[in-house]
């Protein structure tokens, strides 16, 4: 027998373990998962709770987690209609809806029962919020307001804030400069994602600002707008006293050099600069977080 083409390979559908993978939203889960650890960071003066962190990060993960698999059940018809999603598990008839809802189900039943058994309320609070709006508000605000942008912004800066409130038990002023500056930053993430997507967003029926106002203005003055911001918020925790010297100079620098891919895309609203917007929002977080790290443990 001979053995199998190239392109036979590469259409084999996936195996169970990346579809149940796939449906964790394992990018989004860790995005947030490093933002709570970063927070933590924040709020931690002394000698790290080892318990505590570990228990932070697994129940934020297992929580986000389980809420991506429910966004997927809740947007697979819509996500059947787009080529960027066509093929997820659920649209390519992999796996079966009911058995994604419990998955998604159980992944954030787990994800808070860690968090209140070993963190504790406020920071299991604060991801049950999450949850909600994530799925509640933002997910259905997709489909009739080019404000879902915005408001999706808040579940995914609220586990840094998470994070803040593991390490010190509230909600500090130290805790919301770190949920602003991840505010912040998804706003020229998403845009330069809507605008690189907006005919796959537009065929699914998802109101994206370069949907509605298919010039790219409104949407490049957003991501240049909130990039500007962010260069000031990043620099607030050390003003703050919060953070050293290290952390102040690089997030100076890293927020100049963030603001420059974002002006290139105001200046001209291509797919290409929006390409490069969206992989310095990449670099970005990690970036901040080694920014957190070194400042808190040499400094």
């Amino acid at each position: 027998m001979p053995p199998p083409s190239a392109s036979a390979t590469l259409d084999a559908p996936p195996s169970r373990a990346a579809d149940l993978r796939e449906l964790l939203k394992p990018g989004i889960s860790l995005f947030v998962t490093v933002t709570a650890a970063a927070g933590y960071l924040f709020g931690t003066a002394g000698p790290i709770d080892l318990v505590r962190l570990v228990a932070l990060l697994v129940g934020t993960a297992l929580t986000a987690g389980g809420s991506g698999a429910l966004n997927h059940w809740m947007e697979r018809t819509y996500d059947a209609q787009m080529k960027r999603t066509e093929r997820r598990p659920l649209p390519g008839g992999r796996i079966s809806p009911g058995a994604v809802l419990a998955y998604g189900l159980a992944a954030l039943a787990l994800g808070l029962a860690v968090l209140i058994t070993f963190v504790n309320p406020l920071t299991t609070s604060l991801a049950a919020l999450t949850a909600a709006a994530y799925l509640a508000v933002y997910t259905p605000m997709k489909r009739w307001s080019t404000l879902n942008t915005l408001v999706g912004a808040v579940p995914g800066a609220l586990p840094a804030l998470g994070g803040f409130a593991a390490a010190t038990g509230t909600l500090g002023a130290a805790g919301w400069a770190i949920f602003t500056i991840l505010f912040l930053w998804q706003l020229p993430h998403f845009m330069a994602l809507a605008w690189m997507y907006r005919e796959d967003y537009a065929r699914g029926g998802f109101v994206m600002l370069p949907v509605v106002q298919p010039d790219g203005r409104s949407t490049a003055l957003v991501a240049l707008s909130a990039a500007l911001l962010l260069l000031i918020a990043g620099v607030v925790p050390a003003a703050m006293g919060v953070t050293g010297w290290l952390y102040l100079a690089g997030m100076a620098g890293l927020g100049t050099w963030f603001t420059l891919p974002a002006f290139s895309f105001y200046n001209e609203p291509t797919d290409a600069r929006a390409r490069r917007l969206l992989l310095a929002s990449i670099v970005y977080v990690p970036a901040f977080f080694a920014l957190v790290v070194l400042d808190h443990f040499l400094l």
